[in-house]
């Protein structure tokens, strides 16, 4: 039937343009000279938000890394909410230097709600006043010693936000983190140095970013609540005119998931929130895209199309119509068929696309040859594994539940002892 046809057309248009672009954004990133800022006076003040929730495990070592970093520490304030916390995270922040709010309400849960909190604290106190920006951060996250650094260079020259490469602590822990991990590299390196390149604007993501005090006050603090609150921002700030940078020198490493219950209900809140997300400003963004020729919107409409939606509405259709008899059964069978082929050789380019990832970012991640072949293998069921998180999460109820973070890997992690020993020799 007709809308059938529309239906297998809309989905082979959209999923051949995407796979299409993410092809020549990885040619750009590998042929292309990366985007870099020049050296700038490190005289701007910038507060530090962090939302923590019973991270007194971790958080002392994101601290400890923001009070060492090679940008003057007079000029960094570390804010942070205690949010709904019951351990020691509170009185470990203020015991090293931190500015502490505490926040207790069960029913708006979840880091956007935390930030609001926070940001009308400081901004009902004046304490916002003085800063030029402001940073956002996980309690889980280290910092690479000249993060500031070089975000400062970008943010002087004329961005008014900016994102981060994104590495993690424990990669090599086992597939699941891994996946995980592999999927962020392949972000930074490959999706937001091209965009970089091409003029486009980035996407923030959920941690390590930076946004001006004029963007604060033109929010009003954050007003950012959905499930994915970071790509909620995003949208809202490409719609408003914005162009998103992205600093890959300033990089900073985030610690990942290690079960796949865990995984998978992270992913699941992930991909309810792009539904969100696409549902509050797709529409938006096609018009802007369409009246203001931006690019950047036909790129971010891509980024959150609902493909999989699109899928199970044509399964669905399908099986309905041949079970009235408008249509052959063999006639669903073939167009099944022709999907599995696709998935089977979305498979094998992802596997390509994990290779690719850990050959040319091979000195930013910390395992061993064997570990990133086995990687490479389980990166494809990792992300195979998104297409029944997606279905499920058309129906399902997704809410914020906070993921124990171990701490130690990242407190142990080689890139990190060796910057540090690095850092040391050149002060002796």
């Amino acid at each position: 039937m007709a809308i059938l046809d529309v239906l297998d057309l809309l989905l082979v248009i959209v999923g051949g343009v995407s796979i299409a672009y993410q092809g020549f954004c990885i040619l750009v990133s590998l042929f292309a000279k990366p985007v870099t800022f020049p050296a700038a006076p490190m005289d701007k003040r910038y507060a530090v938000l962090i939302s923590a929730r019973n991270e007194e495990q971790v958080v002392g070592n994101l601290i400890r890394d923001i009070q060492s970093q090679s940008y003057p520490s007079k000029l960094i304030d570390i804010w942070l909410v205690a949010d709904n916390c019951d351990d020691g995270t509170a009185q470990l922040a203020r015991d090293l230097g931190c500015h502490v709010v505490e926040r207790f309400n069960q029913q708006q849960v979840g880091k956007g709600y935390a930030l609001t909190y926070l940001l009308n604290a400081m901004i009902d106190s004046k304490a916002s006043d003085q800063y030029d920006a402001f940073f956002v951060f996980d309690a889980d996250n280290r910092l690479d010693k000249h993060y500031f650094e070089e975000m400062n260079k970008a943010y002087q020259s004329g961005f008014r936000i900016l994102t981060s490469y994104r590495n993690s602590v424990n990669l090599s822990e086992n597939w699941v983190s891994s996946g995980s991990a592999l999927w962020f590299i392949r972000e930074s390196r490959f999706v937001s140095a091209s965009r970089m390149w091409l003029g486009n604007s980035c996407h923030v993501g959920g941690t390590g970013f930076m946004f001006s005090q004029e963007v604060m006050r033109r929010n009003q603090g954050w007003k950012f609540h959905l499930l994915t609150e970071d790509l909620e921002f995003t949208m809202d700030s490409v719609l408003h005119g914005d162009r998103i940078g992205y600093v890959g020198s300033a990089i900073l490493y985030d610690e990942q998931p290690v079960t796949f219950a865990q995984s998978w209900r992270q992913r699941l809140r992930w991909s309810k929130g792009f539904l969100q997300v696409f549902r509050y400003y797709g529409p938006a963004l096609v018009r802007r895209a369409i009246q203001e020729r931006d690019f950047s919107s036909i790129d971010l409409t891509l980024f959150i199309c609902p493909f999989t939606v699109l899928a199970i509405i044509r399964v669905l259709l399908g099986t309905i119509f041949a079970a009235c008899g408008f249509i052959s059964w063999s006639s669903q069978g073939a167009a099944l068929f022709n999907w599995m082929l696709g998935v089977v050789s979305s498979m094998v380019f992802m596997m390509v696309l994990a290779g690719l990832t850990m050959v040319v970012e091979r000195k930013q991640i910390g395992a061993s040859n064997r570990e990133l072949f086995a990687y490479a293998l389980s990166f494809p069921i990792y992300i195979l594994s998104y297409v029944p998180i997606s279905f499920q999460a058309v129906f399902a109820k997704a809410q914020w539940k906070p993921i124990e973070h171990q701490g130690s890997s990242g407190a142990e992690d080689p890139r990190i002892r060796e910057q540090d020993r690095e850092e040391r020799a050149m002060a002796s």
